[in-house]
């Protein structure tokens, strides 16, 4: 469940933890009991109940003129995640892709103590995006964060670091913690669902061992489709007995440590003798985009990061194949460049610099900037503990050897500070267009490209309209325009004029819903 706190800022911080807690508690009293029902009625495990909330730094920036006063609020946050019952909370986070305010500088300084101090609290912050480019500076000072969570956390194999997630390109409505957050643009509370089940794709591309690529990639879209419309049902259910609106499907494999729950032990069922080996970045690229493929025609909500992760820890065929000396710190950062996220879940030596820590997400960042997609970080430098050694985090998450990390200094290059530039493209092709006043403005197609490309994903030929009519009505709703939508999947938007335009001629635009290709007689293609 995601809960706008935004309604909750106050300049007295005390009047601020009050009212959140009365918000969380009210907002999210029967999701546990509910996910319960569900499970019971339909017999599909829901592994975790988890809320997430508006970014604490926007929260508390008129009343937290302390560290301490953040911690105040963590505390609260998880009080109320022990009253309604639920896994996780989400949402001790600030957003700095571009630049830190007082606020947000606060709140990371608090995170090492806010962690300490709760249990199920969870924190990330975002220090880059395509858009913007990386913050370095709040890179180098998440170095030192992270190293004095660890410290703070020592007693249990640093715990605290495993809470904690930093991101470039931070989705507004991902579901899966330790990264969840309440976007500034979602409404005041929703329910989304996150879909795992790497089990059922192993078992399901057992069946096709051997045979070409093709068949392998229909099956991983069959069965991704097959596991989505379970979380669709899941969400539809939810949203119906809270009365509380449906947000987005995420149709990640998650992984856990139990055994045959394990995204790399579909990679091994591909054909690797173990994830690391020549091939593996491929076979994870393929697995992406073939889950992704599969579930985006389940539902017509489907968003947060949506793929496959790779969290060592996590996962029992990762552990294994760092155990065997298959899987390297260098490996993993090739194999981000394809998957959801990125270096997730990684233990490594308690002595690590913090600006080597500072270097690895800077890497990571840099990846998700020029590849326009989702990556992160949650490194533990467990403290005490070098390479050859295990933490044991327990519970959903597991175990894991303590992983070698590059020991040549970077320092010099994390402590230039300031900001690295967004890439060359994150700048769309403009064309100038004309009013009918003679002046000009600009006008970006990145947009455009976008929608249409996602059309082109979905099947729309003759008698096979209905899930290209769907998107149509989905972006309609999201962009608050009036729409209706008839029993031949027929689609009417309206749009309001724009300012200045109201006397004018009416406009319309109107498209087919089929896509037909007719084929002369005796030829081919």
């Amino acid at each position: 469940m995601g809960i706008s706190l935004l309604d909750c800022c106050d300049n007295n911080v005390d009047v601020v933890c009050e009212k959140i807690y009365r918000k969380i508690t009210e907002k999210a009293a029967n999701l546990v009991k509910v996910g319960e029902q569900i499970e019971l009625d339909y017999g599909i495990p829901i592994v975790n109940k988890r809320i997430s909330v508006t970014p604490i730094a926007l929260v508390g920036g008129s009343c937290c003129k302390t560290s301490e006063d953040y911690v105040k609020i963590a505390k609260t946050l998880d009080r109320a995640a022990h009253t309604v019952g639920i896994n996780f909370l989400g949402g001790y986070s600030a957003l700095v892709s571009k630049g830190m305010t007082p606020a947000d500088k606060l709140l990371i300084e608090s995170i090492p103590q806010a962690l300490a101090e709760t249990e199920l609290v969870c924190s990330s912050v975002n220090v880059g995006s395509t858009k913007t480019g990386i913050d370095m500076d709040a890179v180098k000072m998440l170095g030192e964060t992270v190293k004095k969570t660890a410290e703070l956390t020592k007693d249990n194999d640093s715990l605290g670091c495993a809470k904690l997630v930093i991101f470039c390109n931070a989705p507004d409505d991902n579901p899966f913690m330790a990264g969840a957050f309440h976007g500034v643009t979602e409404g005041d509370v929703v329910i989304n669902v996150g879909v795992s089940g790497p089990g059922v794709v192993k078992r399901a591309i057992e069946e096709v061992k051997g045979l070409d690529f093709g068949v392998l990639c229909e099956t991983i879209k069959k069965t991704a489709f097959k596991v989505t419309r379970v979380g669709q049902l899941v969400a539809q259910e939810a949203s119906r007995r809270l009365n509380v609106p449906f947000g987005i499907i995420d149709l990640s494999l998650a992984p856990t440590p139990a055994v045959g729950d394990s995204v790399a032990e579909i990679l091994q069922e591909m054909g690797l003798e173990r994830v690391g080996a020549p091939g593996t970045t491929a076979a994870l690229a393929l697995l992406n985009d073939q889950v992704k493929k599969g579930g985006i025609m389940a539902s017509s909500y489907v968003g947060g990061l949506s793929g496959a992760f790779i969290p060592v820890s996590e996962d029992q065929g990762m552990i294994d194949s760092v155990l065997e000396g298959a899987l390297t710190m260098e490996k993993l950062e090739a194999m981000t460049c394809v998957c959801s996220v990125g270096l997730d879940m990684i233990a490594i030596p308690g002595d690590t610099k913090a600006t080597t820590i500072s270097g690895m997400i800077a890497d990571e960042m840099a990846i998700g900037m020029i590849n326009q997609k989702t990556t992160a970080v949650r490194l533990i430098p467990v403290h005490g503990m070098k390479v050859g050694d295990t933490a044991e985090f327990g519970g959903l998450l597991g175990y894991a050897p303590i992983m070698k990390v590059n020991e040549f200094d970077c320092s010099d290059f994390i402590n230039r500070g300031g900001r690295i530039p967004a890439p060359i493209h994150s700048f769309k092709i403009n064309f100038i267009l004309g009013d009918r006043n003679g002046s000009f403005r600009r006008f970006k197609t990145g947009t455009r490209f976008y929608y249409f490309e996602e059309i082109c994903k979905i099947p729309h030929g003759s008698y096979n309209v209905a899930a290209i009519s769907d998107y149509c009505v989905s972006v309609a709703q999201s962009l608050n325009l009036e729409v209706r939508q008839d029993e031949e999947y027929n689609v009417v938007i309206r749009k309001p004029a724009s300012e200045g335009y109201g006397e004018a001629p009416v406009l319309m635009l109107q498209g087919h819903l089929d896509m037909v290709c007719v084929k002369d007689v005796g030829v081919e293609f």
